[in-house]
């Protein structure tokens, strides 16, 4: 199933798409920094491109965590990218009454694991007409996914779109399991890998998440192989300094480095 993005970007037409971009918008001339330069790599890479970037974090590990800009202060940051470059741009909605809002700036409404079952916050998604992006929950099955996708249809929207993070057992880990991919794929939607939340350790830093960015590459090479539609990716200039999920983001250098790698291993299964 294809579904377009924004203007020219379409999902799940056989070439691959990046939903890329840092894990909170921390300001506009970062965001701007991280999107020309993504731009630029798929651009030579002839990958399709949307900039995804979170105005909150509602679920950070710790209540004196950064979460962002906030709503307004965010969403003007994603609509100067957007309009600055001319691409599409994708945010994370956390409850419904930020969806109307959201929609007003963002080409792909994204829910994150955590609240993939909150039906109200789908259904407000779907009531939009935008595309939805949904990461299938640490918690659930991939078969299971199905009702979270009727939720949204159930407002006449078929533009859904079901993403991988990984599945927790507690213990600060997560685990990816490469045959959800082919069993969310048959329930007849594009799948989405996400490489970087995929890595992450949950609570492994006391009061903020962890990670293992060296398994990112051979991880989105799996899923590659298995098959996606779309890779996520964390990207930071500077991991060292994110205000969130610093350990699992990727530099620029990285990014090049997996996105050149996950491009021949899709291009055989185009």
């Amino acid at each position: 199933m294809e579904i377009k993005i924004g203007k020219s970007v379409v999902a799940g037409n056989g070439k691959l798409l990046l939903l890329g971009g840092p894990c909170v918008a921390e300001s506009e001339k970062l965001c701007l920094e991280i999107a020309e330069y993504l731009i630029g790599l798929c651009t030579e890479l002839d990958i399709q491109y949307v900039f995804k970037a979170s105005y909150d974090k509602a679920n950070r590990s710790s209540i004196s965590s950064k979460r962002g800009l906030g709503i307004e202060k965010g969403l003007s940051i994603l609509k100067s990218v957007k309009e600055h470059f001319n691409i599409p741009v994708v945010t994370d909605v956390h409850e419904s009454a930020e969806v109307p809002r959201a929609a007003e700036v963002v080409d792909l409404l994204q829910i994150p694991a955590f609240l993939c079952r909150q039906t109200d916050l789908l259904v407000a998604c779907g009531k939009t007409g935008l595309p939805v992006n949904i990461k299938k929950g640490q918690f659930m099955a991939p078969e299971d996914m199905a009702g979270v996708i009727d939720k949204v249809r159930s407002t006449g929207n078929d533009k859904v779109m079901l993403c991988e993070r990984g599945t927790s057992f507690g213990y600060h880990n997560l685990v990816v399991d490469m045959r959800s991919l082919m069993t969310m794929r048959n329930l007849g939607v594009p799948v989405v890998f996400d490489a970087t939340h995929s890595v992450q350790l949950p609570g492994g830093l006391g009061n903020a998440s962890g990670g293992r960015k060296e398994f990112v590459l051979p991880l989105a090479k799996a899923a590659a192989a298995v098959g996606i539609d779309a890779l996520f990716t964390e990207v930071h200039p500077r991991p060292q300094e994110a205000w969130s999920d610093g350990p699992n983001s990727l530099d620029f250098q990285q990014i090049k480095e997996t996105l050149i790698q996950v491009k021949a291993i899709h291009a055989l299964n185009s």
